[in-house]
């Protein structure tokens, strides 16, 4: 088959053949129809998030299943299906208890197992790990849902468990966040949008932002003016030093914040202000994607259109492309939006 591979951290991925998976007994294999390109995967290529080498990275995909392993017994061949970026073993308690995104022996595509940058991905403990899609669900809007659109759905049903009528400020519109923004209002919340883009700004403006405010170091000020004493829930959407501070520092008392953007690096310890979740008795979350178990909940709010996930795919390329997406994010954003590669049927072999 065709895969997108990197030999060497910053070395520019390729488009090669390289062998198709095997199939594990307990799992599926897919083919891949869309995937996303997700700063995730930058991080994982740049090693800031170290992975085995070489490796093909992506994790955010949708496709038909193609094969499935002699111990599975909910899925078939020809469904149309996506995954979440964390796999569960399918054996813990954490899996049993439906929280597989903690599960201690987790799998990723793209980061400890060959990604979905390629024509076919093999999926482990696939009655647990695989999500069934309508028919009437696009391949690149699945991709779209991706671990961004996920991540932030849970971040702020189950950790920020907002309300009508509640103050969300979203530090960062990439696409996590863009994906917050559009959530958040439509589960009722008044959403405070910041990044240093104008085109993000604008974007998150059209998403349902009513409030934008441009990223700096006079951020919360606007948000605590904005929001009348700060947001009842704030989500760190970039994973910065900056970012994770002025996210708590938004807040109001008895409010919570939810650390979505990776911290890494010289990042990976933020000097928060402790003092003020003392004080104001702030709650302080992580939020590590979302487990199969959820989705349902999620693609219910899609199907009845009050979100619209297709709005935030900015770009869609083609496989060989792959790269050169990649290659842009160690650039400042010109445009807004993610980008999904769109792959095509495979010819039989």
């Amino acid at each position: 088959m065709q895969a997108v591979r990197y030999d060497a951290y910053g070395d520019t991925p390729t488009l090669i053949d390289v062998p198709a998976p095997a199939c594990p007994a307990d799992g599926v294999v897919i083919e891949v129809h869309a995937t996303g390109v997700c700063r995730s995967d930058w991080h994982a290529w740049q090693g800031h998030d170290p992975v085995s080498l070489p490796q093909v990275p992506g994790h955010e995909f949708a496709g038909v299943i193609a094969e499935v392993g002699p111990q599975v017994t909910k899925r078939r061949v020809g469904e149309r299906v996506t995954v979440p970026f964390v796999c569960g073993c399918g054996r813990c308690d954490y899996c049993a208890a439906g929280e597989s995104q903690v599960c201690p022996d987790q799998s990723q595509p793209g980061f400890t197992m060959p990604g979905s940058f390629a024509e076919l991905v093999a999926i482990p403990a696939a009655d647990l790990n695989v999500v069934p899609l309508s028919d009437d669900l696009d391949f690149v809007t699945a991709a779209a849902l991706g671990c961004r659109f996920a991540t932030a759905f849970r971040a702020l049903v189950a950790h920020g468990r907002v309300r009508p009528g509640d103050w969300v400020a979203v530090h960062g519109c990439g696409g996590v966040g863009l994906s917050a923004v559009m959530i958040a209002a439509a589960l009722g919340a008044r959403v405070v949008a910041v990044d240093v883009s104008e085109p993000a700004l604008a974007l998150a403006g059209e998403l349902g932002a009513e409030v934008l405010v441009a990223g700096g170091p006079h951020a919360v000020p606007r948000i605590l003016d904005a929001t009348g004493g700060g947001a009842h829930v704030s989500i760190d959407a970039v994973g910065s030093n900056e970012t994770a501070v002025a996210s708590v520092s938004s807040l109001r008392p008895r409010g919570r914040h939810v650390q979505v953007g990776l911290l890494l690096g010289e990042h990976a310890t933020p000097p928060l202000p402790m003092g003020l979740v003392v004080a104001k008795e702030l709650e302080i979350y992580g939020s590590h994607g979302m487990s199969a178990r959820d989705y349902p909940a999620m693609l219910d709010l899609v199907a009845c259109g009050d979100v619209r996930p297709d709005r935030l795919v900015g770009a869609v390329l083609g496989l060989g492309d792959a790269g050169a997406a990649l290659a842009a994010m160690s650039r400042p954003a010109t445009t807004a939006g993610v980008t999904v590669l769109r792959l095509g049927p495979r010819s039989p072999s």
